[in-house]
């Protein structure tokens, strides 16, 4: 996997060591000025990496001296007890740096293992795990890039990379039909069409209006399966994404694989990831860099 540290990413970087004022660690200042110390990152549970880019991001911000080797990039899986990554520079400045790059770690570590359990949950299924909008503010990129780290794929990014069509839109237009019109006439060509039904009845009009992806919203198992067929018999029915969406729990995925369906979306993903366990071991400190 590779992330590009964007300047959006970088400000995240900036504002996390602004806040942690790490010019005035008076603790660790105290213990070990002018040392030089190895460190590592150790898991305390086993999980998926992501954000082996960020830290080593953020310990070149703290200081250029310190050196990270990671034992496996990310989308690799790492078991309780292994050494995660190997550290090198000033002792001051590697405990400066540990929460902060932990912090970013951990966060989208968790993002990525829990997207592991979702894509699992599928097992041998052509149908696809992705993300949704439900996301940390400011922190997207990193949240969509753990997604793919755990295996899933992306939703829209933003608002402006997608259209939806969903229930309000098409009660304010009046009609699924209508709506669709209406974007259409402002939609870049480039940009695909997706509605949202929550209800069988609703398929055909949305196929007529021309959207090129449904999303079967809060359906059960037996309506997902009668929307995804009457789709598929209709002329445009190979090149339509199906989508299903709401409530969508690791226990419901596992009886959604046979389907038919293209996507399902999980804002869990992002929005109820817990922080795995990773902590940084100081294995030596001494005045000198041999």
């Amino acid at each position: 996997m590779h992330l590009y540290i964007s300047p959006r990413i970088e400000q995240l970087i900036d504002l996390a060591i602004d806040e942690d004022e790490i010019g005035f660690d008076v603790t660790s200042q105290a213990f070990f000025a002018g040392e030089w110390g190895r460190a590592e990152l150790v898991a305390k549970q086993d999980f998926v990496l992501a954000g082996a880019p960020v830290v080593r991001a953020v310990f070149a911000r703290v200081d250029p001296a310190i050196e990270v080797a990671f034992e496996r990039e990310d989308g690799a899986a790492f078991q309780h007890g292994e050494v995660v990554a190997r550290l090198q520079g000033p002792t001051v400045s590697l405990l400066r740096g540990e929460r902060i790059a932990l912090n970013f770690m951990q966060r989208m570590s968790g993002v990525a293992t829990l997207t592991a359990s979702f894509v699992a949950a599928l097992g041998d299924s052509q149908t696809r795990v992705v993300d949704t909008r439900k996301t940390l503010p400011g922190w997207r990129a990193l949240d969509k890039y753990a997604v793919l780290c755990g295996g899933g794929a992306n939703h829209r990014y933003n608002l402006a990379s997608g259209v939806m069509i969903k229930d309000n839109h098409i009660a304010a237009a009046g009609s699924v039909a209508e709506a669709v019109r209406r974007v259409r006439l402002q939609a870049p060509h480039s940009v695909r069409v997706e509605v949202e039904i929550d209800a069988v009845e609703r398929v055909s009009e949305a196929l007529e209006s021309g959207a090129e992806i449904i999303m079967l919203d809060n359906m059960s198992r037996a309506q997902m399966i009668e929307a995804v067929a009457i789709i598929r018999q209709h002329e445009r029915g190979a090149h339509v994404v199906i989508e299903g969406s709401g409530n969508m729990t690791r226990e419901r995925l596992k009886d959604l694989g046979d389907v038919g369906l293209d996507i399902i979306s999980v804002g869990a993903l992002t929005h109820s990831a817990s922080a795995v366990d990773v902590s940084m071991k100081l294995r030596e400190s001494s005045g000198s860099k041999g």
